[in-house]
């Protein structure tokens, strides 16, 4: 963001050494301007390029270049707003945490971590700049999950019913793996915009309907978060889509084409790519304990884990309480008052860092400090057990389901208000 800022003309150049009436060569180019920060040509070029090699490994037509680069500027418009959003929180990404992530998703493609840098560079990227986007990907996921969190309230009724709703549904509950195109319309929209807007949600029901291809017209047309992806929403029920979907694809076969659906943002079209059954599995739940301790202006990233790795010492030798240590020191307001206690769930309701650390242990191992979105974290292992869904598991995820229902929703609520909060311009692109 620092070097953006310091960008102050469209086109930036410098002069041949070998002469000083030499032409001047073109270093990069501003092609947008969001609020106080810029949007390059660069890094426009970056995502288009990423996308046409996806779609060659994959023997898939793309639209023109000029399509992806307007799909791949509304992404950098976003991101950017939202990494200046994240400067105004004062929240950073350590390098011990972006190392911890990269470590996992080196770990669940079977390598470590220099397995993945031979990897990227072998694609001919920079491992480095891959390191700084995937620090970007987990700040927007941050603030997304800061922001939008609060805006969702799932009441005890709306659990009551939406088991009474799956209790119905017995075992014939099915998930949908959906694709998704946005016609979006402008908030102040006049009677003519939404007309228009409502014509070419019609043509490209049209197109679909005569076979063209799903994730290429979703990367010409939609203005969804996952447009470039090719509209990918992935497998869900009908009661993790967003209100307005689920009684459109409830009972729906596969192939089958929906909308437009009118809402606030726009005329939304579905696909329905593929239907399978839900099934109902024991599951191995986990009991623990854990201390959770949150960097800040006074405490740093590294005193917060050395405090942790003292702890650790002392528990492992007996000369510290665990739930005592919890209770005093735990900025986890749902366990503190408990010693540090979450009663028995399923490890894979917790986020990834702290799955994967609390499925290493053995019964009763505590654990080394480790990086989550939340803090810094020791966690120790009370017990497992295989057991079936108890009444307690189906109300935690019903309300799961809710929240993710109306998590979809206002996150993008969210993003379009900041987008029309902001000042955004940008400049065409000559080639």
């Amino acid at each position: 963001m620092n070097l953006k800022k310091l960008l102050t003309s469209a086109v930036l150049s410098i002069s041949l050494c070998q002469s000083a009436f030499a032409a001047p060569v073109e270093i990069d180019k501003v092609i947008g301007i969001v609020n106080q920060g810029v949007i390059l040509k660069s890094e426009v070029d970056t995502i288009v390029n990423r996308v046409k090699k996806q779609a060659e490994e994959q023997s898939q037509e793309l639209p023109k270049d000029e399509t992806l680069r307007v799909q791949a500027v509304e992404r950098l418009v976003n991101q950017t707003l939202m990494m200046q959003m994240a400067e105004r929180m004062g929240l950073e990404i350590s390098d011990s945490q972006l190392d911890q992530t990269l470590a996992s998703m080196a770990k669940e493609q079977g390598g470590s971590i220099a397995d993945l840098r031979r990897t990227i560079e072998g694609s001919g990227e920079s491992f480095q700049a891959y390191r700084e986007e995937i620090r970007k990907e987990i700040t927007t996921q941050q603030v997304m999950r800061a922001n939008v969190d609060r805006r969702v309230y799932v009441s005890e009724q709306e659990v009551d019913n939406l088991l009474k709703i799956m209790e119905s549904q017995g075992q014939n509950a099915e998930e949908y793996d959906i694709g998704h195109i946005l016609i979006d319309i402008p908030s102040d929209a006049s009677a003519d915009e939404i007309a228009s807007a409502k014509t070419r949600a019609d043509k490209v029901i049209e197109l679909l309907n005569d076979e063209q291809e799903f994730k290429r017209i979703a990367i010409s047309s939609s203005s969804g978060s996952q447009a470039l992806e090719g509209g990918q929403l992935g497998w869900m029920g009908i009661n993790e889509m967003p209100s307005l979907f689920a009684e459109a694809v409830k009972g729906k076969k596969q192939g089958a084409i929906i909308g437009p659906l009118r809402s606030g943002a726009g005329f939304h079209i579905i696909k329905v790519q593929d239907v399978r059954g839900r099934q109902v599995v024991e599951t191995t739940e986990t009991r623990s304990r854990h201390i959770l301790i949150k960097p800040s202006i006074i405490l740093s990233e590294e005193k917060a884990r050395s405090m942790l790795a003292g702890f650790v010492k002392d528990l492992r030798a007996d000369k510290a309480d665990f739930a005592k240590l919890a209770k005093e020191y735990s900025e986890d307001p749902g366990s503190a008052l408990k010693g540090g206690e979450y009663d028995w769930a399923d490890p894979t309701s917790y986020v990834p860092a702290f799955r994967d650390t609390l499925l290493s242990l053995k019964q009763n191992e505590i654990s080394e400090p480790f990086r989550s979105q939340f803090g810094w974290h020791i966690v120790q292992l009370l017990d497992t057990r295989v057991a079936d869904k108890t009444e307690q598991a189906k109300r935690n995820r019903a309300h799961g389901m809710l929240f993710n229902r109306k998590f979809k929703e206002e996150s993008f609520n969210w993003q379009q208000e900041m987008r029309e909060q902001a000042h955004v311009e940008i400049f065409p692109i000559d080639e």
